[in-house]
């Protein structure tokens, strides 16, 4: 079986491993948790970064940074992971939802402003499957409104961003008032599991290590004013993330290249669309994603069945937030439709895309896809 994903682990991290268990320190207290937190906020280009459990947990804790409370509302994509609706959920706030543009699979910026009310505290920006969302529409919303802005770059660890009302390059992560990202087994840099709340604010900074840490105070231990978590990553986890972090420019090249060759491999395929990329974009291809077209007759959970059958693994897009049952019965999205949104869940998937993969690979999982469409 072609795996899905796997990680590349051939740096210092049987080296920094060995040094956590030598020393002692595996606990969230060791050197190690700092060293990453300054390395990866350092490569996004931002001053502080705040090490914990999990991407759903760096969502949570970034969004408490920032104020989120209970009665506020947070524009977000419908198309993505649950975790972004559960991270409002539990800060009693209330998710509120736009389509996507059916290019990108990211956020249809053009839908925010009509669902802003008074209730409307933030706009999370999620990143697709390695693309960035075009965000100066949002940064003028922003200055419009004084809506803060909040990235969820758990794909996008190294992809870029042309804004033309800086005239810069940025890095996903950095252009925002905070964001949060995934470092799990599948990310660009992977500690297992793991996430980092990332900003250039030290009031959010000091507010996020606060929740991550049960919000003891400094000044006096045990002593609470506000409700926390035990989210705080362990020196392991942060050990085999700084590993990871020093080799992210080749991780990037990587799936640049593997990339360029999926996309020379499905050009001119009728009945196949390639994930884009635009061009204020610089992708990092996180997830090489496809999307077929309905003329095909067949759906991505067809094409799924038959990519096991010959030995290829493979995943189903993002099911919209909108058609979460849970979600439903909680009597949020009464009546609402998404229509880009259903399109990508039920004709897109994502093919093979670790940084393991080999051309060679890439060959064979094509010619298998060509097998599909000609078997229709």
């Amino acid at each position: 079986m072609i795996a899905v994903s796997e990680p590349l682990l051939d740096g210092n991290e049987k080296a920094y491993l060995n040094e956590c268990i030598d020393s002692g320190w595996i606990s969230s207290e060791g050197p190690f948790v700092e060293r990453f937190e300054k390395a990866f906020a350092g490569f996004i280009g931002l001053e502080h970064g705040v090490a914990v459990t999990n991407g759903t947990a760096a969502l949570e804790t970034a969004l408490f940074a920032i104020g989120i409370g209970e009665g506020d509302e947070v524009i977000m994509p419908s198309f993505t992971i649950i975790s972004c609706a559960i991270a409002c959920l539990r800060l009693g706030a209330k998710p509120v939802l736009v389509d996507i543009d059916p290019e990108t699979w990211t956020m249809k910026t053009e839908q925010i402003e009509c669902k802003i009310t008074n209730k409307t505290k933030a706009i999370m920006a999620v990143h697709i499957y390695g693309h960035p969302v075009d965000m100066d529409p949002l940064l003028r919303i922003k200055e419009k409104y004084g809506i803060k802005i909040i990235e969820d770059n758990a794909e996008t660890h190294g992809a870029e961003y042309y804004s033309k009302s800086s005239g810069k390059w940025l890095k996903c992560g950095a252009i925002s008032d905070i964001s949060a990202t995934s470092f799990y087994a599948n990310k660009i840099v992977t500690t297992g599991e793991g996430g980092m709340v990332l900003t250039g604010n030290h009031e959010y900074m000091e507010r996020a290590r606060s929740y991550r840490n049960l919000c003891f105070k400094p000044e006096k231990r045990f002593y609470h004013s506000e409700l926390g978590y035990n989210f705080r990553m362990t020196n392991l986890q942060a050990a085999v993330g700084l590993a990871q972090v020093e080799q992210i420019e080749r991780f990037i090249a990587i799936k640049r290249d593997l990339g360029n060759y999926y996309r020379s491999k499905f050009a001119g395929k009728a009945g196949i669309r390639f994930m884009i990329e635009k061009e204020w974009a610089k992708s990092v291809y996180w997830m090489y994603s496809i999307e077929l077209d309905p003329k095909l007759s067949v759906n991505a959970e067809q094409l799924a069945k038959y990519l096991k059958d010959k030995g290829v693994a493979s995943r189903p897009f993002f099911i919209g937030m909108h058609r979460q049952p849970i979600l439903r019965s909680m009597g949020l999205f009464e009546g609402e439709t998404y229509p880009n949104s259903d399109f990508a869940s039920d004709y897109g998937l994502y093919l093979p895309s670790g940084l393991t993969l080999k051309k060679t690979d890439i060959d064979e999982i094509a010619g298998i896809i060509d097998g599909f469409i000609g078997s229709i």
